[in-house]
């Protein structure tokens, strides 16, 4: 075993956690398994292989960034419940 229930209950109380005798059993276990399976893969032989930072290649989904023409002032205030000039005029909220 890689991790005792004794550590589990250490590790535990450093965190302020409480876990009932089951729920340490179970979390030995499951850990236990967890370190189990970092030994298998560290015996995969990495020779040659260079560091990445994602298993997937990642692309940008951002759009390409081209001027555009904006809309008007008269259009972008045509559905405005009031306007005063080019600004939309709003309800005064301070005192």
């Amino acid at each position: 075993m890689k991790i005792t229930k004794e550590e589990v209950e250490y590790v535990a109380h450093l965190a302020r956690l409480d876990f009932s005798e089951e729920e340490k059993v179970k979390f030995t276990s499951q850990l236990n398994d967890i370190l189990m399976y970092m030994d298998k893969l560290n015996e995969a032989d990495t020779a040659g292989i260079e560091p990445m930072s994602h298993a997937i290649a990642l692309q940008n989904a951002f759009r390409e960034d081209t001027v555009k023409d904006s809309l008007s002032h008269e259009l972008s205030l045509s559905n405005a419940p009031e306007a005063r000039g080019p600004f939309f005029r709003v309800p005064k909220v301070i005192e």
